[in-house]
This record gives C-alpha cells, sequence and structure tokens, in this order.
C-alpha cells in the first residue's frame, strides 16, 4: 500500500517512516511513501501557500490552488483523507477498512487555520480525526493513521496474530503482560501465568481484559462482543458508582402552563412509579416528588404506603424495594436541605427543560454533570406540566441541553424524559 502526504514539512516523516516495523515493511515493499509539497504549486513569487481569512479573524487559511495543484499532481491518490477535529474518529474499525480497501491513500496534512473550504467540493476529501485535541499540524496525526493501517497489512507483523490480539481488536482493552524476572522488587508475575495451564491462562487474560476496560474505558464495553460468563465477572468487580451522588426531583411546582404561565399541577400514579424504578435501577441516591398542595402530599404518601408497607409491596417486592427510595416533600428548597442534611454537601442543582430558555444559569453538558457527581451530590430537577418555570432555571446552578432540540416535535412525557436523561448520564458504566 501506497501512503502519500500532501505536507509542507516532508522531513516530518523521514525519520518515523523508516523506524522498527515500519522501516522493515517498507524494505519488504509491504509499504511505500511519498510525500507532496504544496509549496511547490504556489504560482506567487515567495511561494507562499496561505493567507487571511476571508470575513476576518485570527490566524491564516491555506489558500485552494496549491493545495488543488498538489492533489492534482499525484497520478493514482485512492482515497484522500484529510487530518481534522471535524472528521470522522480514527478507530480500529476504519483502520480495518483502510487497509482492507488495499487503496492507494492521500493524507492532507492541514497548517494555520485550515484550508480553503473548496478544496473539499473538488477533490473526494474524507475528513478524519485522531482524536479530541488540537494539534499544529495534520502530520502527528497522519502518522498515527499511517501505522494504524499499515500494521494490519499482511506481513507487516512478525507474527500475524499479534495484530488481532491488541487492545481495541475485540472491543476491549488489552490484559496485562509479565516478562522475567519471576519477582521484581518484591512485585510477582502472577502465579497463574507460571502454571503452564493454557486453559485458565486463557480465561484469566479474558478477565483481566475485561477488568481493565471496566476502569479505564467502560464505554466500549457497550460495543464489545460479550458473553453472558463475562456480564457475570463484570458485575462482580468493584467500581465507583457515580449514580449514588444523584438524586432526582420531580417537580410540580413552580412549572409552566402551555400559555407560559407558572402553576401548580397534579401529580399522577405513573411518574411516581416510574421515577422509583429508574432510581433503584441506577442505583441513584434518592428521588423526590416534590408538591406544596397538603392534598398532593397526602395522595402520594397513602400510594407509598400502599406498595412499602402494605398489600402493593407484599404482592410486588421489587416495586417495594423502589418506591421505599421517594421522598415527599414541599419544594426544591426542602430537597435541597434534605440532601445537604443527608450527605454533608449542599448538591448541585441541574434543571432540565424540553426548549431552550433564556435563563441566568448555564447551559453544560453530560461530562460536566459526570465530573461533578465524582466530587460532591447532584439534584437532577424535572418539571410536570409544560416544564420547570423561569425562576427555577434561574436559580440552578446549571441546565442540561433539551433532549430532542434537534426535532420537530419535542414533547416527552417527563417520566420517560427522565429515564433518557439518566440512561445518557450513567449508562450501565457510572
Amino acid at each position: 500500500m501506497r501512503f502519500q502526504y500532501v505536507t509542507l514539512f516532508p522531513e516530518f516523516f523521514d525519520s518515523p517512516l523508516s523506524a522498527g516495523l515500519m522501516g522493515k515493511a517498507r524494505a519488504a515493499g509491504i509499504v511505500d511513501f511519498s510525500c507532496v509539497n504544496p509549496r511547490d504549486f504556489a504560482q506567487n513569487k515567495h511561494h507562499h501557500v496561505d493567507d487571511r481569512p476571508y470575513g476576518g479573524g485570527p490566524g491564516m487559511v491555506m489558500q485552494a490552488d496549491p493545495l488543488a495543484r498538489a492533489l492534482e499532481s499525484i497520478p493514482e491518490p485512492g482515497r484522500i483523507l484529510l487530518l481534522t477535529p471535524r472528521g470522522r474518529p480514527l478507530t480500529q474499525d476504519l483502520a480495518r477498512e483502510l487497509a482492507a480497501g488495499g487503496r492507494n491513500l492521500t493524507l492532507i496534512c492541514g497548517r494555520y487555520e485550515g484550508l480553503d473550504e473548496r478544496v473539499m467540493e473538488l477533490f473526494p476529501v474524507e475528513p478524519v480525526c485522531v482524536g479530541d485535541f488540537v494539534l499544529t499540524g495534520g502530520e502527528a496525526g497522519a502518522l498515527c493513521l499511517t501505522e494504524a493501517v499499515a500494521r494490519l497489512l499482511p506481513g507487516f507483523m512478525g507474527k500475524e496474530e499479534s495484530g488481532t490480539e491488541e487492545s481495541f481488536s475485540a472491543g476491549l482493552l488489552e490484559y496485562p503482560h509479565y516478562t522475567r524476572p519471576e519477582d521484581y522488587r518484591g512485585l510477582p508475575v502472577p502465579e497463574i501465568l507460571l502454571s503452564g495451564d493454557h486453559a485458565r491462562i486463557e480465561a484469566w487474560r479474558r478477565e483481566r481484559s475485561l477488568a481493565s476496560t471496566l476502569t479505564w474505558r467502560p464505554e466500549l464495553l457497550a460495543d464489545a462482543n460479550l458473553t453472558p460468563e463475562d456480564a457475570i465477572f463484570l458485575r462482580s468487580l468493584p467500581r465507583t458508582r457515580l449514580g449514588r451522588a444523584l438524586s432526582l426531583g420531580l417537580c410540580h411546582h413552580p412549572v409552566q402552563n402551555k400559555a407560559g404561565e407558572t402553576i401548580t399541577v397534579s401529580l399522577t400514579n405513573l411518574d411516581v412509579h416510574d421515577m422509583s424504578r429508574v432510581s433503584r435501577s441506577y442505583d441513584l441516591g434518592g428521588a423526590y416528588v416534590l408538591t406544596p398542595l397538603n392534598d398532593q402530599q397526602r395522595l402520594a404518601r397513602t400510594l407509598l404506603r400502599h406498595w412499602v408497607e402494605g398489600p402493593g409491596g407484599a404482592a410486588n417486592p421489587d416495586r417495594a424495594e423502589a418506591m421505599s427510595r421517594i421522598t415527599v416533600l414541599d419544594g426544591l428548597d426542602a430537597a435541597i436541605r434534605d440532601i445537604e442534611e443527608r450527605t454533608g454537601q449542599r448538591p448541585r442543582v441541574v434543571a432540565t427543560s424540553a426548549r431552550f430558555e433564556r435563563a441566568r444559569s448555564p447551559l453544560v453538558g453530560l461530562d460536566a454533570v459526570r465530573g461533578w457527581l465524582g466530587e460532591g451530590p447532584v439534584f437532577l430537577v424535572f418539571g410536570t406540566g409544560s416544564g420547570l418555570a423561569p425562576e427555577v432555571l434561574d436559580a440552578a446552578d446549571a441546565r442540561l441541553a433539551p433532549i430532542r432540540f434537534l426535532a420537530g416535535y419535542n414533547h416527552l412525557p417527563v417520566r420517560a424524559a427522565l429515564g433518557i436523561t439518566v440512561d445518557r448520564l450513567l449508562g450501565d458504566f457510572y
């Protein structure tokens, strides 16, 4: 396979492409490399390849003409890839796809603030991203892509299975490795690896791979090819449960009606049931039904007694276990005080809405809320009726973006919104 780099710095590739297995594969003809410098195709006196962006702004932009001419000079470009943050993530699946294609690859290494967008319109350029971080140019990313693809080519690895028994190959991180001496500074090699029992060693490695993935990259497990035995083993492992720092609030006042007026809404049986089951399923810290109306509080407590202490609980212990997590209070302030008394910290209050409301509280993403859960309690508040009143959104520490804000119809029932939000936040791993 031939890799062709469109780069302003051809010398960047000299040493990496000549070292180790890459150098051996190059000598064996398994891979080949060439560089094309857009500066050689610049039509101006000083061979400039960049200019100021139209519309103003910082930095410079790579000009379309030198890049276009550089690409047109390549006889067989194959697939043309641009290393850019806006691209398709570079994954093991993409590496396999590129390696299996057997075609030449042309890698455009951007510089400055980016390249003139018209290059993307003139050529079949596929954007690829090597990670959510910023590099000075695309050359380092191009090297990552090159190695990820090249090592999958037939003959590249000295032992073919070495290319498959690696992290990400089966959707999991790799198991730990050990070599001589058997004891190093008081740390022995795991006894099972010295047993000679290959079946037990294979099972141990599988378990260590699963444990490592759960610890360091739990999101990979969602797409991994797991067996029932794998699931049983994973459930047996201790892990940080961020959900225990999360409490849910189902707020019936102050909320809005469709006319935007602040009202109080009656509670519904199904909302209480479903919030309790979500709270138990995700092992949350607590759940609150919030209403200032005495008759509604009495109704909620009567419902809870039936399921926790009465005949409902006797007939359905699972429901009793879930409903026992519900606390009925008169409002948000009471719930915040209760969480503070229970945990020793005032919770961060995160409000939700089905609309992009104008509010004083900042809009945050799920990653930020996960970070807060690692630091202390979080109170996630949902509004009944047509959503939380503006004063609640203003007073919250933060707001989450609506679940379906790109859709034309965004009217989920609150119990569905609650379940979706908690799952997006915690999944099966936090």
